[in-house]
């Protein structure tokens, strides 16, 4: 469906869980104690449910996220309920990989067609300096074991921290030079933990990796589900993605809504304006009344975020409540 300023709005992002086998220092405290109980989160049947009323109001694709969305038990298993639904023709995921390699043969099986893999760097030290755990070779096992699968299309997310992870970035493109896969290099949001990170933004990653591979051609028409733009470098038999929401706003074409793990429907990042969804399918509301506040809320999406221009006159910033939980208990 249409928003009030003409966007389509076709894409779901569906938080699982907000729980995490890892504790990114951008992302999640060393000792996150606050997690949402089992009762809290919506069952499989409700994420049904929930999908399956968007899709009558024409949302097509689905990322299940988290936290980590691998910890959440048999989750094949509501991946297969998601793509037996009318209308929706894509389920991806996104992971940090950590748990890839023992469930994607499932997964696969159940119809995912497309993964991303979280991984900011290849320096085993470093990797465990991010995350406080020791993992880097199980994420690494869980990208060599997804490449297996040419049917399934594989990307990596870096997320570009300015000072800490630069020297990984050549790194981390030489997947896409290699094989087949897109490597996407992300803006840090300025939510939750991630506020005080010194953001790699788009054009200094671009100037460090021309530097390393030459000038790339940019490309255009849609290699995915979200708003990264990308670039072909000579020989690459990859391509390299750049998701830049500060530098590059793209809200006037973002196609997204996301379902938290407690069932809240949140139409912007920046806001906690939406919906409890959890609320009205405990208490007995009707499928058209939920689709009534399904449609109401994917109408009131705002304009725009204003991570940059929150001094600017006519920011939203005043009339909307900013978002103040953290990325992990909102979903990446």
């Amino acid at each position: 469906m249409l928003d009030q300023y003409g966007r389509t709005i076709e894409y779901l992002r569906v938080s699982v869980t907000d729980k995490c086998n890892l504790r990114c220092r951008y992302c999640m405290p060393k000792d996150e104690g606050n997690l949402l109980s089992h009762g809290q989160i919506l069952s499989y049947d409700e994420i049904e449910r929930v999908v399956r009323l968007c899709a009558k109001m024409g949302i097509s694709k689905v990322k299940l996220t988290g936290g980590e969305p691998l910890l959440r038990k048999d989750l094949c298993s509501l991946l297969r309920k998601l793509k037996a639904i009318e209308g929706i023709d894509d389920v991806t995921l996104t992971t940090n990989g950590v748990l890839l390699e023992s469930q994607i043969p499932g997964l696969v099986d159940a119809g995912l067609t497309a993964v991303n893999i979280s991984l900011d760097t290849l320096d085993k030290a470093q990797y465990e300096a991010f995350t406080r755990r020791n993992q880097l070779e199980d994420a690494l096992k869980g990208l060599k074991a997804a490449l297996l699968y040419p049917q399934l299309k594989v990307k990596i997310n870096c997320v570009a921290l300015l000072g800490k992870n630069e020297e990984q970035w050549e790194k981390l493109a030489m997947f896409a030079k290699e094989t087949p896969v897109d490597v996407r290099f992300i803006e840090m949001m300025p939510i939750g933990i991630g506020k005080s990170d010194p953001n790699g933004s788009e054009k200094i990653v671009y100037e460090r990796l021309v530097q390393a591979f030459g000038e790339a051609e940019n490309l255009t028409g849609t290699f995915g589900n979200g708003p990264a733009v990308y670039k072909q470098f000579p020989g690459f038999k990859g391509k390299i993605g750049f998701i830049s929401a500060i530098s590059h706003q793209f809200c006037e074409e973002c196609n997204r809504v996301r379902l938290t793990a407690d069932g809240f429907l949140k139409p912007c990042l920046q806001y906690s304006i939406g919906t409890d969804l959890k609320e009205l399918l405990r208490s007995g509301t009707s499928d058209q009344e939920i689709l009534e506040a399904i449609k109401e809320t994917i109408y009131q999406k705002p304009r725009s975020h204003q991570f940059k221009n929150s001094e600017n006159e006519g920011c939203m910033c005043d009339a909307m409540q900013e978002e103040h939980r953290k990325m992990f208990s909102i979903g990446g």
